[in-house]
């Protein structure tokens, strides 16, 4: 295991890299930067305190020189500073990333959960009136955009009925209720973020985990341990649901960057403060560092998922181990 780590480590590295020049010259051959915004907001129009700006945030220097001093100040933990928030970047990052994560983290606890389950229950109830409905629904939420099924959610369970928050991530007054009541808060406005980000991902999970189950349901294994007299719900969870898992672990992993970046439009559309909303404002305000910061510490962090997904194998599937 220890040395699979290893692997992976030195493997990421030259990943992470590529990510770094890629973004880097994509944002610099985009259009306008933060002095262009900085003198349109703040009226500041003298050339001599813009060249000034230009020399303090280093723009004066050739690209291929603050490329190379860009990937040196990663190296060192450093992604720069923003101007907008007047704070090193990586302290905007952390600063808004535990919203993200939670967000993240209930989205998919919520598609494994609905999505594992309906995947099970369609494949043992296969050809039934369970196996299509199941099927439909989620072929609909697979084909519904996370921001349209968010207002349609919200439209429903907020402003029609009225029982959870429009947006945002607390009420005013929860921190000073006790820490019990601010979670408990916390939870009423994640409801709807959650499910619109996580109903997508469930409809995915519970198509691959039908056809996992299908496929493991009929192997020989299966038959040997009905014949044992073994009950059939016993089989199903025991015996099959683990081996079935395997493709699941593998699309967690590949789709960790995605939910990330499909919390960028949840977010917006629920004014939840976290990653996606300073990455919007930050491309609004050609806040270039900040959004490359944001960039390179999500591939990092999807980096670091896979390689938990590969160590995840070895105790999902003893085979690998043997390998």
């Amino acid at each position: 295991m220890l040395r699979l780590l290893r692997r992976r480590l030195l493997q990421g590295v030259p990943l992470i890299l590529g990510v770094i020049i890629m973004n880097f010259l994509l944002i610099q051959a985009a259009p306008g930067s933060f002095l262009d915004v900085m003198s349109a907001e703040s009226q500041v129009s003298d050339p001599a305190m813009l060249e000034q700006l230009r020399v303090t945030y280093g723009m004066d220097q050739p690209v291929w020189l603050q490329l190379l001093k860009y990937i040196w100040s990663v190296a060192r933990l450093d992604f720069g500073f923003s101007y907008r928030q007047n704070m090193p970047v990586l302290a905007v990052i952390m600063a808004s990333l535990p919203a993200t994560l939670v967000l993240m983290l209930a989205s998919l606890l919520i598609a494994l959960l609905l999505g594992v389950t309906a995947g099970v229950v369609a494949a043992v109830k296969v050809n039934t009136i369970w196996d299509n409905l199941l099927s439909f629904l989620a072929v609909l939420f697979f084909a519904a955009p996370s921001f349209w099924l968010g207002i349609m959610l919200t439209v429903l369970f907020a402003v029609k009925l009225g029982w959870v928050p429009v947006g945002g991530m607390m009420s005013i007054t929860a921190s000073n209720q006790g820490v019990v009541a601010t979670v408990l808060d916390v939870l009423h406005h994640l409801a709807l973020p959650a499910m619109a980000l996580g109903l997508f991902y469930a409809a995915v999970y519970a198509r691959v985990m039908r056809a996992a189950m299908l496929e493991v349901l009929s192997l020989d294994f299966i038959r040997t341990a009905r014949a044992k007299g073994l009950g059939r719900w016993r089989v199903v969870l025991a015996h099959g649901l683990r081996n079935a898992l395997l493709p699941i672990v593998t699309l967690f992993g590949l789709q960790f960057g995605t939910v990330l970046g499909g919390s960028i439009v949840v977010e917006t559309v629920f004014s939840w403060p976290g990653l996606g909303s300073v990455m919007l404002d930050s491309v609004s305000s050609r806040n270039y560092p900040v959004v490359l910061g944001v960039l390179v510490f999500s591939s990092v962090v999807v980096i670091l998922v896979n390689i938990a997904v590969d160590l995840a194998y070895l105790r999902l599937d003893p085979r690998i181990r043997a390998r």
